[in-house]
């Protein structure tokens, strides 16, 4: 028994440092708290969750985070903007996907000239409702991100976010609540905006109410929500719908939005290709998209211009 308990801690380790090393490391870490987080009473950065031996590439999952932390990773200079956009990977609210729906993201925003910065956010506790907690970190991390925008050149007009799954559920909440803290001002940090200036959701987690099959009032759209980006899959078994109904919202209200749903690929991809579908190429419109919303600029080949 203790030899077979050996085996798997391991393959445990193992491939916890395989998917560590499907990245690079971040450019910096900072916590989001200067203390304890809210209705903390430990400093918890995550443990790794084992994983799943079937999955290739592997994928590191972390849970049971009490203080959440921001991982920075920076375009090389001569790439870098000065837009940013705050990532919140997926998880169910149990764990944080941190490269798959993380450092992975990262790296590709790093070659649209973006800063990528992965949330870990704190994971599921018995707070009512249970992203109550991500909430909190969420808002604070964009008043951090904002906070430092003099200091690190990052325009303090083009941060937004991004995210997947339950962080998708996430970012939601963040791009509809921002003029409410969800928690009581600790500094002077808190009283710098946290609004996000777009916001990208990729199949975003349970949008819909569970009673009446439309958009949950947990999401309260307005005039003053931020251009979003939506990505789905028709057969995703979380519903398609509840991004079809976010987009219906701010349609009515004339907040800019574009949708994509993609009739195969399932839930959970990333930016990982999933055998027979073409879900892999929604990076493509969404690249697209940001230049759109001038987040990334448009570089005109003046030398292509037709003669006048």
């Amino acid at each position: 028994m203790r030899c077979c308990w050996q085996l798997w801690l391991c393959n445990g380790l193992m491939l916890v440092c395989m998917s560590a090393a499907w990245g690079r490391d971040p450019d910096r870490i900072l916590d989001v708290w200067p203390g304890m987080a809210p209705g903390e009473t430990a400093k918890n950065v995550g443990t790794a969750i084992p994983t799943k031996i079937v999955e290739r590439p592997t994928t590191t999952r972390m849970g049971s985070i009490t203080h959440p932390t921001l991982s920075f990773y920076e375009p090389p200079d001569n790439k870098k903007n000065g837009a940013v956009v705050l990532i919140m990977p997926g998880g169910g609210y149990n764990y944080v996907v941190v490269d798959k729906e993380g450092s992975e993201v990262a790296e590709w925003l790093n070659e649209q000239g973006i800063t990528g910065v992965v949330l870990r956010y704190r994971t599921k506790d018995m707070s009512t409702p249970i992203w109550q907690r991500p909430l909190q970190d969420a808002q604070r991390a964009m008043s951090v991100i904002r906070a430092q925008a003099a200091e690190q050149k990052y325009d303090p007009q083009r941060i937004g976010l991004m995210g997947f799954s339950a962080g998708g559920n996430l970012a939601a909440l963040t791009a509809t609540r921002f003029g409410n803290r969800a928690y009581t001002v600790v500094d002077a940090i808190d009283v710098t905006s946290c609004r996000p200036d777009f916001a990208m959701l990729i199949y975003p987690w349970k949008l819909l109410d569970d009673t009446t099959q439309q958009l949950s009032a947990d999401f309260p759209i307005t005039t003053q929500t931020p251009p979003t980006f939506l990505v789905h899959t028709h057969d995703d078994g979380s519903s398609s719908m509840g991004s079809l109904w976010f987009y219906a919202k701010l349609k009515e209200l004339k907040v800019p939005a574009e949708l994509h749903v993609y009739q195969a690929g399932g839930h959970g991809y990333g930016l990982r290709p999933v055998s027979g579908t073409a879900i892999h190429t929604w990076v493509e419109p969404a690249a697209e998209w940001l230049k759109l919303q001038k987040v990334v600029p448009t570089v005109t080949n003046t030398a292509l211009e037709p003669t006048r």
